[in-house]
């Protein structure tokens, strides 16, 4: 679904949370007139459990998509090799394949990206533009960060991540 420039997609998880309530909630109105009179809140309800994830989408999309020009202009193309602790706070951009990806039917993609110098974990707090496989020859646009936020060793937080269609520099 497109909301003026802006790609959302709404993730199967939040769907099948959607289309469990309502069919639960057809049931016990159904079996109880108690629900049935309760019907009045219980629409808006479940109307918010689809159109809470399609806004948070649509506003993490938004905001990466207004963060990836700064981002073009400030990243600083490193090997993986070269991604340590003094890194931790940069913008950098990377090129290498895909691989592993996890998670992506939480709209919260994880992957595992690889040059022939090494490997390191990229994380997206939302879907990329792309369709992103393993195996895919990616740019990857994004800050070093900590795994876990004070601790823990160096990952990308991804803004963009694209297929370049060419393979990665020595």
């Amino acid at each position: 679904m497109k909301i003026g420039n802006v790609d959302v997609k709404v993730s199967i998880l939040a769907i099948a949370v959607f289309v469990i309530f309502t069919i639960l909630v057809i049931i016990a109105s159904i079996y109880s007139p108690v629900v049935r009179s309760q019907l009045i809140w219980l629409a808006p309800v479940l109307f918010m459990l689809i159109i809470l994830p399609v806004a948070l989408n649509y506003m993490s999309q938004r905001q990466y998509a207004d963060l990836r020009p700064e981002y073009e202009r400030q990243a600083k193309t490193v090997r993986i090799r070269l991604i340590n602790e003094s890194m931790i706070g940069k913008i950098v951009r990377i090129e290498g394949v895909v691989e592993h990806a996890r998670f992506q039917f939480l709209n919260r993609p994880q992957y595992s990206v690889a040059d022939r110098t090494g490997a390191i974990p990229v994380k997206m707090f939302t879907n990329p533009e792309e369709d992103i496989k393993v195996n895919d020859i990616v740019e990857v646009l994004g800050q070093v960060i900590r795994r876990y936020i004070v601790t823990g060793d160096p990952i990308i937080n991804c803004v963009s991540i694209r297929k370049t269609g060419k393979k990665p520099e020595n």
